[in-house]
């Protein structure tokens, strides 16, 4: 009987991570070997190098495995594969159902990392490949272009409800009204630098004119699509973006119980926000393809928010299509073929030289 690998369960939180080494054998078996918690902080990373070696009694390939959760795991991750270690990250809601059909019952970070850990030994995982700093910098600018609108949105509504009390306060109004208009101007700085982003890479505007003809997508919207796809190198077919964005049908049937048929809303809930209006212009704008889906759609269910969620999934596989074929979108071409992707994709990295795709 002889260890296959090692892997390492990695449990982040703001200010430390859990640590869990396993290795399994032969016999499908998973064995702690270590555990250990270290600080959220690059001497906290070395000393996990460090705690990997001695610990690390055969030669085998070492994966760590890790929830994404929010911002806290990127330093550490980003670390690890500058030291060339082999890195999955996976949606919480994932690494929590793997771990009850497992039997886990209680939860600390301990117990999470653990769980990890077996998770990484037992399956084979995809690799994580972090976006390029562009790519990183522009999905920034576009997530605070996102805060900003929400907050501009939620001062208008209380602003709104105000103004149509019985009681005003005329220094409140004021004082909303100043906090709105500089959101205005932050959000108008924003538009600007994501626009220059785009426009500045020889990729990304490349792609950006393609799939722009689509009467619906625009700066904002290819920008966010862009950046939260990382230029869709994660995706090896347009199934697994669609549930990357939530947009996989989910059903509930079981012998004579037919209960609602929806989307699974378990993914990247940014492209499913900024898809909303792109999809309404879509249809408006009569555009055969996607006219005729909503149509569809709606015929069959009576439902018309169904017909622009429906709209909104091919919007995105339509831009997908383009990006990996690099090819500018046609109304009126024949896109009923099957979609098959190239083995590397278009996006922006680092260490591409001038002029050159890959």
């Amino acid at each position: 009987m002889s260890n296959l690998k090692y892997s390492i369960g990695i449990d982040v939180s703001k200010k430390d991570f859990h640590c869990c080494l396993s290795v399994i054998d032969t016999e499908q078996s998973v064995k702690v070997k270590s555990t250990h918690k270290f600080t959220n902080s690059t001497w906290g990373f070395k000393l996990l190098i460090e705690w990997v070696r001695r610990n690390r009694k055969e030669d085998l390939q070492v994966f760590c495995v890790m929830e994404a959760t929010g911002v806290y795991h990127e330093q550490l991750a980003w670390y690890l594969h500058d030291k060339d270690f082999s890195i999955s990250i996976l949606l919480p809601n994932k690494a929590k159902k793997y771990l009850q059909a497992n039997g886990a019952k209680s939860k600390n970070d301990k117990i999470d990392a653990r769980g990890l850990a077996q998770i990484g030994a037992e399956k084979k995982l995809d690799l994580w490949i972090p976006p390029s700093r562009k790519l990183y910098n522009l999905r920034s600018c576009t997530r605070q272009h996102q805060s900003l609108s929400e907050m501009h949105s939620a001062i208008n509504n209380q602003l709104e409800a105000i103004t149509h009390s019985q009681f005003q306060s005329k220094d409140i109004i004021r004082q909303m009204k100043k906090t709105m208009r500089l959101l205005e101007q932050q959000i108008n700085e924003m538009d600007k630098i994501i626009e220059e982003i785009v426009k500045e890479d020889e990729v990304l505007n490349f792609h950006y004119k393609n799939i722009s003809e689509i009467k619906g997508i625009a700066m904002l919207s290819f920008a966010v699509i862009a950046a939260e796809t990382n230029g869709f190198v994660l995706f090896k077919d347009a199934g697994s973006l669609v549930s990357y964005a939530g947009y996989d049908v989910v059903e509930n049937q079981s012998g004579n119980h037919v209960g609602r048929t929806k989307i699974s809303k378990k993914g990247n809930s940014r492209i499913r926000r900024i898809l909303h209006m792109p999809a309404l212009c879509a249809v408006r704008e009569d555009q055969p393809q996607f006219k005729n889906l909503y149509q569809r759609v709606y015929k069959r269910t009576g439902i018309k928010m169904k017909g622009y969620v429906a709209v909104q999934k091919k919007l995105l596989v339509m831009a997908y299509y383009l990006w990996r074929k690099k090819m500018k979108y046609q109304a009126d071409f024949d896109y009923s073929e099957k979609i098959i992707a190239p083995e590397k994709s278009e996006a922006t990295h680092d260490k591409i030289p001038e002029g050159r795709f890959h």
